[in-house]
């Protein structure tokens, strides 16, 4: 988006300068201490990694490589899956092994034609630096990893499903159960190993299971078009065979509102997640592992909301704005109050959006009300005067009330301003435009305005000419 989209929209740039003037990491990643071979695999997360990259870089360093290593592992292990080029006889087998070939020195695999590929074909780099780590957390991503393989592989070799597409909700969250689920697993016990999380959450697969699946929902809502154009269905049968006839009609004009009906169908699915979500977030005892859990559950409801009776979802990629995102990120990494209000707001907003034509509008209206109800039960409200005084103190304290911001964001306007200005002038010079003259004509009035004059003659002399 350039300067002209901001100018209209000062909130978004408000909101992004907020970001990066205030936001405060917790932890730095300390450059100064890794091998050459970690730096390289942080290039390859850097590379990878649209979302997640900068929440693990501001993780604990007790966390920070085994996290960055686990998602390393298993972004490599989706890149094989995602390759529909590789034969099934080759992919099958390196899906389910891929837990024990992560032990083999120097191993590499250059046969992907996926964007992610050179991951894959310097993997060497990632298995030298898991050699390193505690062998706790090498464990934990072992055991995850050969979870994840096993379940991939059963999805690759289901010729089945890669035709027809999933068929049931059964199968739907089954899928994402392997590719969202147990990465929740993972993650979970690294925290809870690390004594970073209340261990409570190992006991609570269902909190751990609803992160995972409340992530993976929304991206596969949110990809229908991108899916539909590379071969790929996720939706369910079960649901869009409730609207349409065939899954190709949910891309038909003359069948657009049935096919938003579905997307609503979805997102209700996805929406009975969120109270879990809070639930697991509440479990997090270091504010950077708080962080980097809240980070990506406030941007998918946010996203839901987006994509929520969106038709342009149905012809596009469709993203949240950068000013929504810097604020988001910068309102998730307070505390879990802030989240919620953050949660509250979405789900607000997409009540406001439910059409009472939808067959889902009753079932959409009273999930939004059970998330409003669960967030009453965590935060109840409090009398007006001492909410107000609350909110004063609060904002009091926060770097949002210093009138510096302000300043800073009316000068970026006003010098974005003299720059278009400057730039338009410095266009019509190049394309031959005469300013001399101009100048002198300003001159020549400036001078006439300066001039006395002549006196002028009294209203009776007029006489004379009659």
């Amino acid at each position: 988006m350039g300067a002209f989209y901001y100018l209209m929209h000062p909130n978004q740039l408000r909101s992004i300068i907020q970001w990066k003037l205030w936001h405060e990491p917790v932890h730095r990643r300390d450059t100064s201490q890794e091998s050459a071979n970690l730096k390289e695999c942080f290039r390859y997360l850097n590379m990878t990694s649209r979302s997640f990259a900068m929440v693990i870089q501001e993780l604990n360093p007790e966390l920070l490589v085994s996290v960055a290593l686990f998602y390393l592992v298993l972004r490599g292990l989706d890149t094989i899956e995602d390759d529909m080029t590789i034969p099934l006889d080759k992919k099958t087998p390196l899906l389910r092994n891929f837990h024990d070939t992560m032990e083999i020195d120097g191993w590499q695999f250059h046969g992907s034609k996926e964007k992610d590929a050179e991951l894959l074909e310097h993997f060497d780099v990632v298995i030298a630096e898991l050699k390193n780590l505690k062998p706790q957390y090498y464990e934990i991503i072992k055991d995850l990893t050969k979870k994840m393989g096993n379940g991939m592989a059963d999805y690759a070799a289901d010729t089945d499903k890669i035709e027809n597409g999933l068929q049931t909700i059964e199968d739907y969250e089954l899928y994402c159960h392997y590719v969202a689920g147990l990465v929740g697993e993972g993650l979970t016990r690294l925290f809870v190993t690390s004594e970073l999380a209340n261990p409570k959450l190992a006991e609570r697969p269902s909190l751990t299971e609803s992160m995972g699946q409340f992530l993976q929902k929304t991206n596969i809502i949110r990809d229908i078009h991108e899916d539909w154009v590379d071969g790929r269905r996720w939706y369910p049968k079960e649901i869009w065979s409730k609207h349409v006839d065939k899954w190709e009609d949910l891309f038909e004009l003359s069948k657009r509102e049935q096919a938003l009906n579905c997307i609503s169908e979805m997102v209700l699915d996805a929406l009975k997640h969120v109270e879990e979500c809070l639930f697991y977030m509440a479990g997090m005892r270091d504010q950077s592992c708080f962080n980097f859990v809240a980070i990506p559950q406030t941007m998918a409801i946010a996203t839901l909301e987006l994509i929520f009776r969106n038709p342009a979802i149905l012809e596009r990629n469709v993203k949240i704005t950068k000013g929504d995102t810097c604020q988001i990120m910068f309102e998730s990494t307070q505390n879990l109050f802030t989240v919620c209000e953050i949660f509250r707001r979405y789900v607000r907003r997409i009540h406001r959006k439910n059409d009472p034509r939808d067959p889902n509008f009753l079932a959409i209206s009273a999930r939004c009300a059970k998330i409003e109800q669960f967030i009453e039960t965590l935060y109840p409200k409090q009398d007006a005067a001492k909410l107000n005084a609350a909110n004063e103190k609060r904002q009091l304290g926060e770097p949002t009330a210093d009138p510096g911001e302000g300043f800073v964001m009316w000068m970026v306007v006003i010098l974005s301003l003299v720059f278009m200005a400057l730039l338009m002038i410095g266009i019509a010079w190049f394309f031959g435009a005469d300013f001399s003259s101009t100048f002198d004509d300003v001159k020549k009035l400036w001078t006439s305005l300066d001039a006395p004059k002549p006196p002028q003659p009294l209203a009776g002399a007029g006489r004379d000419e009659l």
